[in-house]
C-alpha cells in the first residue's frame, strides 16, 4: 500500500497563496488532490495520471482551474498542489490520494491509497 505525507497547509488571507506537497512511499500512475469542507461531500479537484508509456494527463475541476495547478517531480513521488487567489470557499480539508488507472484509461483513476490530509483557512 502507497503511503502518502500531505504538508504546506496553513491559514492565510483572500488572494493569498499556498503549496501544498505530497510525498509518496512510491509511484502510482494517478496521484490527486481531493478536498473536504466542513458539512459538504469530498471533491476531487486535481489529477495527474500516467500510462506509464510516456503519455499523461492533468485536469483540474471548475472550481479551481486558472487559480491552481497540479505538478509532479522528476521522480513522480512527490505531487504538489500550487494554489494562488484563494478565496475564503477554498477552506477544507486537503487530501492527496494515489492509486491505478482504471481499465488502463489515462484519467481515469482509483484512489485505494490516502493521505491523513492538511488543512487550508482561507480568511476574508
Amino acid at each position: 500500500q502507497v503511503r502518502l505525507v500531505e504538508s504546506g497547509g496553513g491559514s492565510v488571507q483572500a488572494g493569498g497563496s499556498l503549496r501544498l506537497s505530497c510525498a509518496a512511499s512510491e509511484n502510482s500512475a494517478c496521484v490527486a488532490w481531493w478536498r473536504q469542507a466542513p458539512g459538504k461531500q469530498r471533491e476531487v479537484i486535481a489529477v495527474i495520471s500516467t500510462d506509464g508509456i510516456g503519455e499523461s494527463a492533468k485536469s483540474l475541476s471548475d472550481s479551481v482551474r486558472g487559480r491552481f495547478t497540479i505538478s509532479q517531480d522528476d521522480s513522480k513521488r512527490a505531487t504538489y498542489l500550487q494554489m494562488n487567489n484563494l478565496k475564503p470557499e477554498d477552506t477544507a480539508t486537503y487530501f492527496c490520494a494515489a492509486g491505478p488507472l482504471r481499465g488502463g484509461r489515462i484519467g481515469e483513476c482509483l484512489y485505494p491509497a490516502w493521505g491523513q490530509g492538511t488543512q487550508v483557512t482561507v480568511s476574508s
